[in-house]
């Protein structure tokens, strides 16, 4: 006997905005704990992706890397989260010099990225999700895009850009 798979949203919810963003600690690609609240007092941008090294994600994350600007802009603190050990995201963050964190939400396995409502079970692996947290702790903008579709700088952006005004 078969039984239907369900769907992302009906296993799990993801934050809306409005809502204080849920609390974490990770460690980085340096195996240095990095805990979302004591960022408090500064924009953070919490970017889930699926894998380090695989395409999609390497061009957005570089495209990060290319306009850091944007965030420093902003006072936005970029982490960078995927269900990665620490080892293979040091390896990815040398490949490709990233000079944010990158977090990983390896064990439990996908954890964090579950609290976010952007874990898929059944792949193992995190939805390219991204949450934009304002100073005080509040999610401020939300986005998961399907599989395969790459998120547009642009609206970070903007969304950055109402944050400091």
């Amino acid at each position: 006997m078969t039984l239907p798979v369900q769907s992302i949203a009906e296993r799990t919810l993801v934050p809306a905005v409005g809502q204080p963003a849920p609390d974490f600690e990770l460690v980085n690609q340096f195996g240095e704990p990095v805990r979302l609240s004591a960022l408090r007092g500064r924009n953070v941008v919490v970017l889930f992706y699926p894998f380090a090294f695989s395409g999609i994600c390497t061009q957005e994350l570089c495209e990060i890397r290319d306009n850091l600007a944007v965030f420093d802009d902003t006072d936005a603190t970029v982490l960078a989260v995927s269900v990665d050990s620490k080892f293979t995201l040091r390896a990815y963050a040398e490949a490709e010099g990233y000079g944010f964190n990158l977090l990983a939400d390896f064990w439990p396995h996908g954890a964090v990225a579950e609290k976010y409502g952007v874990f898929d079970a059944v792949t193992g692996m995190a939805l390219r999700g991204t949450f934009i947290i304002d100073s005080d702790g509040l999610i401020q903008y939300v986005v998961v895009n399907p599989r395969g579709q790459a998120r547009d700088l642009a609206d970070y952006r903007e969304a950055l850009a109402g944050l400091a005004g």
